[in-house]
């Protein structure tokens, strides 16, 4: 395991030796394995629309980029059990809060020595690392065995705000979006393409934050946020904070053109979400609840 500091600046890595694993066709292409906030909720009631938690997938330009290790980390590795190795992946983490990477101590492919993955994230609000976040978690009592068992080369960056990561010709930008979880947002870049992942809105967001957000979702093909419906104690949403119409309100001043609203709240059942599908389009037409299985071609 190695660490590479990054203070607001540039990392430019090439993929030339490694294979870039994918189930997925097309150049640019996003997929999603958990769009549940908060804990994960399986059950026949949350089937259509999926109960792990966050985790995107986007393949682009033959690389392979993962977006939050929430429990869908873990059927997104059962997948790749399957492919030649060695394989090779950037995964990128906007906090390190439980439900951002419940799912890495289950990755199966970082247990196989011959692959390699390069795992970015700031700093958490205790000022932790990410690598310290994930090797906490894998502690006794919490885990049975500690992060070291993971046999696969894992290469730790530690993003400061606005760093850029550079992989050959596609571009990861970073802002940071939510200073009272240290969440970052993240832009993806290739050719004439962009999709952004910012997954930490609040009905109150402060002014620089809402400035890194809009920069960050400028023009976007594919704006990909959270939403809460529910507040935590109540299924009542007339005093909910109805934190879409952040995300459609986002959307519509940037000039997104397609706008997912993912990161469900565990109280939030399948015949709810179809409801807050259809009053989401009523706001932003070109709007989909996320869902996992989810894809979207980008670029053919």
């Amino acid at each position: 395991m190695s660490n590479l500091e990054l203070s607001g600046s540039q990392v430019y890595l090439s993929e030339q030796s490694t294979k870039s694993p994918s189930n997925l066709a097309g150049d640019f292409v996003v997929k999603f394995w958990g769009v549940r906030g908060l804990i994960p909720t399986p059950g026949s009631n949350t089937g259509r629309y999926g109960g792990n938690t966050a985790c995107v997938e986007i393949h682009v330009a033959g690389k392979n980029l993962i977006f939050d290790g929430g429990t869908g980390l873990r059927i997104l590795g059962k997948t790749w059990q399957h492919l030649q190795q060695p394989i090779q992946a950037h995964l990128f983490f906007t906090n390190s809060q439980t439900n951002r990477i419940q799912g890495f101590p289950f990755f199966a492919p970082a247990f196989i020595a011959e692959n390699s993955f390069h795992i970015y994230g700031a700093a958490a609000s205790n000022g932790a690392s990410i690598k310290q976040c994930l090797y906490d978690q894998m502690l006794q009592p919490y885990f049975p065995y500690p992060l070291q068992v993971m046999q696969s080369e894992l290469q730790f960056y530690y993003l400061t705000p606005s760093s850029e990561v550079k992989l050959d010709d596609v571009t990861i930008t970073t802002k940071l979006i939510n200073q009272t979880h240290r969440s970052i947002g993240y832009r993806v870049s290739w050719q004439n393409y962009h999709v952004a992942y910012v997954t930490d809105l609040s009905n109150r967001i402060e002014q620089i934050e809402r400035e890194n957000i809009l920069q960050l979702v400028q023009d976007v093909d594919l704006l990909i946020a959270n939403a809460t419906y529910t507040p935590p104690t109540s299924h009542d949403h007339d005093c909910a904070d109805t934190l879409w119409q952040v995300a459609v309100e986002i959307a519509q001043k940037a000039n997104a053109k397609q706008l997912i609203i993912s990161h469900h709240h565990p109280d939030d059942d399948d015949d709810f979400l179809d409801k807050v599908q259809k009053e989401v389009n009523l706001a932003f037409p070109n709007t989909l609840l996320g869902s996992e299985g989810l894809v979207l071609p980008i670029a053919k």
